[in-house]
């Protein structure tokens, strides 16, 4: 989302700054947040904030103008997106968050992703379907339901929203949920009738969360609406969805700003799994081309599993990986997200989107390739692969419609990287041995050693 963003603003920070430039420095930073649909306040404050900084007792003397201004860009920027992650209140019993947003704001798919997540979280959360009045809107969140493992509270041919509410907290006090997920109803626009039964809802059930749901590429009236849900409301939180789609991403940069509201969750991809916490200098981080490398290993640890990986370590070191071993590890990397997405989150690569999208294609087509590639093969081949020989690959490329050469040059590489793993794990004993010896030494001296030597020679 922030891709024309980012390369505006890095291509402005990656000139040689001078004190004598600085000012069309800050006009084109200006001019990039603007082209990205940021609300003229937020900007307004943003550029005066920089240029107080800039020109203000701050400067350290010897520091380069350019990275001084990286480091005012990147501070200002975590403050207009809230300084820090505020994480959801999960008081009461049950603990009740309300969910709102106009149609078409992801809502409904949000309440789903916010169960998955509070699942992986240890909790044991209920959904309610509250939204009486889109006829698709009941049997979407079931269907929602039924694909993440959380069961869906309804009332069936009931038309009282205070009803419906009162025995889902009923259902979830017998039941054990500690946590009630209220879907309320959307409108295309924001009405008297609307604001009316959120107001029932939040009067009588007092929810410990209030969270407005706004898609992230509706731009500037994203700013209108969470402006007038929380004058009537009281918002405790926001959650932008769609913050992989190619807006151009001043929803985010501005909302929090004119409303005083945490951004709480971020919707990252279509996945019931892709609803992320939200943190400002994360964000700003990656805004500024700077990776996200604290992401990306909360990423790895919620993906791979731990005794699978020491299996496969196993197998790597008695050169027994498999084609199987191959496509487990490709299916774990797929849950990674896109690989777009995650060369966005690398620190230091300094890749622009075109070329990033490029890299993304041409790797997710191999990848694919592959997979077709081994799914061709019999269950016997895709567990020993020394089985290959030359009409069992011809028999492959026929099968996957791969070309023979393609499959001799894959094969061949696969080769390689299982005698290269072993070559690895003997390097790796090598240097336990080295360590351990190097222990020994400075832990008790030569002679430790030496008497170490003479009773190993006596067992021989």
């Amino acid at each position: 989302m922030f891709d024309n963003l980012s390369s505006r603003l890095q291509s402005v920070l990656n000139k040689k700054l001078t004190q004598d430039n600085m000012q069309d420095a800050l006009r084109e930073i200006r001019r990039a947040l603007l082209e990205a649909d940021v609300n003229l306040r937020v900007v307004k404050a943003f550029i005066s904030a920089i240029k107080d900084r800039a020109e203000g007792e701050s400067i350290i003397k010897g520091v380069n103008p350019s990275q001084q201004l990286i480091k005012i860009v990147n501070d200002e920027l975590v403050e207009i997106l809230g300084r820090k992650n505020v994480p959801l209140d999960l008081s009461g019993s049950p603990n009740i968050i309300m969910m709102l947003g106009l149609q078409g704001s992801g809502k409904t798919t949000s309440c789903a992703k916010l169960a998955v997540k509070l699942k992986k979280e240890g909790r044991n959360p209920l959904l309610a379907a509250c939204d009486i009045y889109r006829p698709a809107a009941v049997s979407q969140l079931q269907s929602l339901g039924q694909q993440t493992g959380t069961e869906v509270f309804t009332l069936p041919d009931s038309k009282d929203v205070r009803a419906i509410v009162k025995n889902a907290v009923k259902y979830a006090e017998a039941n054990g949920f500690n946590t009630l997920i209220l879907d309320t109803a959307g409108r295309l626009q924001i009405d008297t009738d609307m604001m009316a039964e959120l107001l029932l809802i939040d009067r009588n059930f007092h929810p410990a969360e209030k969270l407005l749901v706004i898609d992230a590429m509706t731009g500037q009236e994203a700013v209108n609406v969470a402006e007038n849900f929380d004058a009537q409301l009281g918002l405790t939180g926001i959650i932008l969805t769609k913050l992989d789609g190619d807006s151009r991403g001043g929803a985010a940069l501005s909302v929090v700003h004119c409303t005083g509201k945490p951004v709480k969750l971020t919707g990252t991809g279509e996945k019931l799994n892709a609803l992320e916490d939200f943190h400002p200098e994360r964000m700003s981080a990656r805004i500024l081309g700077m990776g996200d490398i604290v992401s990306l290993v909360e990423r790895a640890q919620e993906v791979f599993d731990e005794k699978q990986a020491l299996e496969l370590q196993k197998k790597m070191q008695k050169a027994e990986f498999s084609f199987d071993d191959f496509l487990k590890i490709q299916k774990q990397m797929k849950m990674f997200g896109s690989m777009d997405q995650l060369l966005g989150l690398i620190p230091g690569l300094s890749i622009g989107k075109d070329d990033r999208e490029k890299i993304s294609h041409v790797g997710e087509q191999q990848f694919k390739k592959i997979e077709v590639f081994i799914q061709s093969m019999t269950p016997a081949e895709r567990a020993n692969p020394q089985l290959m020989n030359s009409s069992r690959k011809k028999r492959i490329s026929a099968g996957s419609g791969i070309p023979i050469h393609e499959v001799n040059l894959f094969i061949s590489q696969f080769d390689q990287m299982r005698v290269m793993m072993k070559g690895m794990s003997g390097i790796k004993n090598m240097m336990k041995a080295d360590q351990a010896l190097a222990g020994m030494k400075n832990k008790a001296g030569k002679q430790s050693i030496n008497k170490a030597l003479s009773m190993m020679r006596k067992f021989k």
